[in-house]
C-alpha cells in the first residue's frame, strides 16, 4: 500500500478494485492519438481504472475518501462491460493496518456514482437486504449531489443505485457550497462531473493535498480541456479544473488520484513537469 506523509498526517492507498472503460469516453473529443501518449491502452481501447479509496489518518480520526466498488455488487454482464477485473479488497487492506470497517470515523464522497458508492453498503443474507459497511462512519457528500442519488434522471439512473444509499440514510451530512470538515479538511462543491460532484483540500504541516476526484480523473486528464464524455456539465468542468489547477500551482500542492493506475499522488512545477510523485507500485 503506497503512503503519502502530510505534517502529522497519513495518507495510506487502499485496494478498491479495479475497471477498464473506454479510452475514448475517458477522454472525450481529445483525439486518441494525443491521450494514448499518457496512458495506457489495451486491444479493445479501455484504459485501467482503479477505484481506490484513501485512508487519511490525523491520529485522531480515520478517514476515508471514496469507498471502492465494493464486492457482490455488480452482476457479470456490468463486470464485462466495466472491465473489471478485481473486487474490493479494503476490509484486509483495513486489518494489515491494524483496523476495521468499524473504525472509520468519517468518509468524504466526492460524488455518489456506483464506481465512488459501491463500496458503502453490501448484501446481508441474514436480513435479506443491503447494510452499511462501515458503521459507524459519517459520510459527507454535496446536497445536490444526495438528491440526486435519490431521484436520479433518465440519464443518472445508470449510475445513481438505490442499493448503495437506502441503508447509509442515517449517516449522511450534506452541505451547500462549502464545508469544514475538521481543521484542515475542507469539501468544496464544484459541480461539472456530476452536478453534486466536490472536491477536497487537505492542509497540515504547511502541506496541501487537492483532491479533485474526477475533474482530473488521471495525471493525463492535467490540460483544463481534456474532460470526460461521462461529464454532465463539461464547461463547469473545464473552469473547475482551470480554476483549481492554478490554485494549487501556487501553494506547491500535491494533487491525490483514485482512478489513476499509474500515480497515486502529483506535484507538477508551474509548466506541468512533474516534480515529486508516489508512484503506484504495478
Amino acid at each position: 500500500m503506497e503512503t503519502l506523509k502530510l505534517g502529522a498526517w497519513k495518507l495510506t492507498w487502499l485496494d478498491g478494485g479495479v475497471t477498464h472503460l473506454d479510452g475514448g469516453a475517458m477522454f472525450g473529443v481529445v483525439p486518441k492519438p494525443l491521450w494514448d501518449r499518457k496512458y495506457g491502452v489495451n486491444e479493445k481501447n479501455q484504459i485501467e481504472l482503479r477505484t481506490d479509496p484513501i485512508l487519511l489518518q490525523t491520529g485522531n480520526e480515520n478517514i476515508l475518501i471514496e469507498s471502492g466498488i465494493g464486492n457482490g455488487k455488480l452482476t457479470e454482464k456490468q463486470k464485462r462491460n466495466f472491465g473489471v477485473l478485481s473486487e474490493s479488497h479494503v476490509q484486509n487492506n483495513l486489518e494489515a493496518l491494524g483496523l476495521t470497517v468499524h473504525d472509520i470515523d468519517i468518509i468524504l464522497m466526492t460524488h455518489l456514482h456506483y464506481d465512488h458508492s459501491c463500496g458503502l453498503t453490501v448484501w446481508d443474507e441474514e436480513k435479506q437486504d443491503y447494510q452499511p459497511v462501515f458503521p459507524n462512519a459519517t459520510i459527507y457528500a454535496s446536497q445536490i449531489e444526495w438528491d440526486e442519488m435519490r431521484n436520479p434522471n433518465v440519464r443518472s439512473k445508470n449510475t445513481y443505485w438505490e442499493m448503495n444509499w437506502k441503508s447509509i440514510q442515517h449517516q449522511i451530512r450534506t452541505f451547500q457550497e462549502e464545508i469544514t470538515i475538521i481543521e484542515g479538511i475542507r469539501m468544496i462543491h464544484t459541480g461539472g462531473h456530476s452536478d453534486g460532484h466536490s472536491i477536497i483540500e487537505i492542509i497540515n504541516g504547511g502541506e496541501m493535498v487537492l483532491h479533485l476526484a474526477d475533474l482530473m480523473a488521471t495525471h493525463a486528464h492535467q490540460p483544463p480541456l481534456w474532460v470526460m464524455a461521462y461529464d454532465d456539465y463539461p464547461m463547469t468542468s473545464i473552469f473547475a479544473k482551470e480554476k483549481w489547477l492554478q490554485y494549487g500551482q501556487k501553494q506547491n500542492a500535491w494533487y491525490t488520484f483514485y482512478h489513476d493506475a499509474y500515480y497515486r499522488a502529483i506535484k507538477w512545477d508551474d509548466s506541468f513537469t512533474i516534480t515529486d510523485s508516489v508512484k503506484r507500485v504495478r
